[in-house]
């Protein structure tokens, strides 16, 4: 915990790729009236732009250079959205459905793990949510983000469960995708989080466990809402 308590909490949501971490933020965020601060997407728009500077994901040096690049010159922007809960910008243009192409997934995986790229990001995040009153997502928020925010989850769900909600939002944008390679994907993703040297995936020691796999997104966001409702009123506000 920090020295002097926030006016209002952070709260953080880790999690595996495909336990709709980027729904339940965006609608806990809404229900709290708190600010969404996507730290997945910031990962994204990293990956886009080395695609699209023809710089290769596994090449650190290269892509730790574009990543500080980007945030010395404020290349990324994010403005709230009723629909997607935070637009994307890159240097002045509309990311937002780019970013969230099924192979962006991977390769925000595969820059995530650089600890070049890493650096250049952190301060970005930390300046975000060190205020408080923020909803953040990602796969290390509450372990290396921020491990003393007031509030952890940590949002899953069953492979099988990840991969239909995940081929169901793909094929519902017109991808042409099956079932097997969805889950296949999602697995190999679990495996490259979970084993990456630099902060891999894992619950924080006090984070919650959420398990999805039989809950609606609604019933998701209202357990956690409970939660964070419960601490606010301990903390007498």
């Amino acid at each position: 915990m920090t020295d002097l308590p926030r006016p209002r909490p952070i709260v953080a949501i880790d999690g595996p790729a495909g336990a709709g971490k980027s729904t339940v933020a965006r609608r806990l965020a809404d229900a709290l009236g708190y600010v969404l601060v996507d730290t997945g997407a910031m990962y994204r728009a990293v990956a886009l732009a080395a695609k699209r500077a023809g710089v290769g994901w596994d090449d650190e040096e290269a892509v730790g250079a574009l990543a500080r690049d980007i945030v010395s010159r404020q290349g990324l922007s994010f403005e709230r959205d009723a629909e997607l809960g935070v637009r994307v910008g890159l240097d002045g243009e509309d990311v937002s459905d780019a970013i969230r192409a099924p192979d962006m997934a991977m390769g925000a995986s595969t820059v995530s793990a650089h600890p070049a790229v890493r650096d250049a990001l952190f301060d970005l995040q930390r300046q975000a949510g060190r205020g408080g009153g923020v909803v953040l997502e990602g796969r290390d928020v509450g372990t290396v983000v921020f491990p003393d925010a007031e509030v952890k989850f940590f949002l899953t769900a069953l492979p099988e469960v990840r991969a239909r909600r995940r081929f169901d939002e793909l094929t519902a944008r017109g991808a042409a995708v099956t079932f097997e390679e969805t889950l296949s994907d999602v697995r190999r993703r679990d495996e490259n989080d979970t084993t990456r040297a630099v902060a891999p995936l894992r619950r924080a020691d006090d984070a919650a466990l959420i398990d999805s796999s039989e809950m609606t997104v609604d019933e998701t966001v209202a357990r956690m809402a409970e939660r964070v409702h419960a601490l606010a009123e301990a903390r007498g506000r």
